[in-house]
């Protein structure tokens, strides 16, 4: 990789400048989101030594080439010039080390943890691995596996364990996502016997609170009013929160929306400023739609009445790796992974056409991590 601190040497006070390298080198700087990419080349006038222009729109990569020896001595005006593009590079050497993880499960779930990454957050690879088999549960499957990174990098997981008939859901950590601690249950429900489920545990790290949030959807039959929908099939979501998965806070309401709601995923926007992404399992609806708070513990307000997505949509994942978020769902009817962009998540946009996830992916949880991180995690994984 380039480095202009050994590249630029600035005389004083002549103001003249050596070029400290050999006399060709180039650099390439991941670029995100690629509407930051430069759009045409030279960046600066011919003869000065420095060029730089973009490979492919698509690659989201930015070329920097050292053609020849650096003029000097340099006018004010050129010297602003090379500052400036110095600045760029380093604006995005920080963008290339982002990278994001995606936990995963096929179906019918007996086979347990599997795990996509992207360097972009638009395409994904598969590991093709299994990382962790489920050992728990009445069914002992794992299902939307929802992961979070703490703040000292242990890794927790929790997940579905089984369709219905558990009062919890299936809990692990692991500091390198391959060697997992012991699974064990979180009876998060044992306290409502006729609790009928406990669906798609989601984790949430709460930065200002110092904790950690998890939110689930639970049927409790006769407890809320329903569509039309079987009163066993009644959903509202839940809440406990926990600062080292040995003790946790009482369960609570964590939102009654006035109907069956499951899947949903908190995301933090700023500093008291948080929305909520769900999904209406009232028939006929059963498709996505948002609110928000200013805690991540709630109140939601402002439940949208007009879903993004069309119905028989779910397992909403969210991330954000440049101006725009990203919200992947499982359409479950046309069997594929969709994906909706935006900027406000009052306007959203259709962007499946711009994303690939590979084929039998389903519902999880994406992390931001470092492209560091996840080469480590593949040499791993390749052992």
């Amino acid at each position: 990789m380039l480095n202009f601190k050994k590249i630029f040497s600035w005389g004083a006070p002549s103001g003249r400048a050596s070029y400290a390298g050999n006399f060709r080198q180039q650099a390439k700087f991941s670029c995100l989101p690629p509407q930051l990419c430069f759009k045409s080349a030279p960046l600066v006038p011919r003869g000065c030594g420095l060029s730089a222009a973009t490979v492919k729109p698509s690659s989201r990569l930015l070329t920097i080439k050292m053609n020849s020896i650096i003029p000097h001595p340099l006018t004010p005006a050129s010297k602003l010039l090379y500052l400036g593009v110095a600045f760029l590079c380093l604006v995005f050497t920080a963008c290339s080390n982002k990278a994001y993880l995606f936990t995963s499960f096929h179906e019918p779930a007996t086979d347990g943890l599997r795990m996509l990454y992207s360097y972009d957050g638009y395409k994904w690879k598969d590991t093709d691995t299994v990382l962790l088999k489920p050992e728990i549960g009445n069914q002992k499957v794992m299902r939307d596996p929802s992961m979070v990174q703490g703040p000292d990098g242990t890794y927790h997981l929790v997940w579905t364990t089984s369709w219905r008939g558990d009062k919890g859901f299936g809990y692990a950590s692991s500091k390198d996502l391959v060697n997992w601690s012991a699974q064990k249950m979180l009876p998060v429900m044992q306290h409502e016997p006729t609790t009928v489920n406990v669906w798609a545990p989601e984790l949430f790290y709460d930065d200002e609170g110092k904790q950690f949030v998890m939110i689930w959807a639970s049927c409790i039959p006769g407890r809320f009013e329903r569509g039309i929908e079987a009163d066993s099939n009644n959903h509202r979501m839940y809440v406990t929160t926990t600062k080292d998965f040995e003790t946790f806070t009482p369960t609570q309401l964590f939102l009654d929306p006035g109907f069956s709601v499951i899947d949903a995923v908190i995301v933090k926007r700023a500093k008291a400023d948080y929305v909520l992404v769900l999904k209406d399992n009232t028939r006929p609806e059963r498709n996505m739609k948002v609110a928000f708070s200013d805690s991540p513990l709630g109140p939601w307000k402002n439940v949208s009445g007009k879903p993004f997505t069309e119905n028989f949509t779910e397992g909403p994942s969210v991330v954000k790796p440049g101006k725009e978020w990203l919200i992947y769902y499982d359409s479950y009817d046309k069997k594929i992974y969709d994906a909706h962009s935006t900027t406000d998540f009052v306007n959203f946009k259709h962007i499946t056409n711009s994303v690939n996830v590979p084929q039998g992916h389903k519902h999880g949880t994406i992390v931001p991590v470092t492209k560091k991180q996840v080469k480590n995690f593949l040499k791993l994984v390749k052992k």
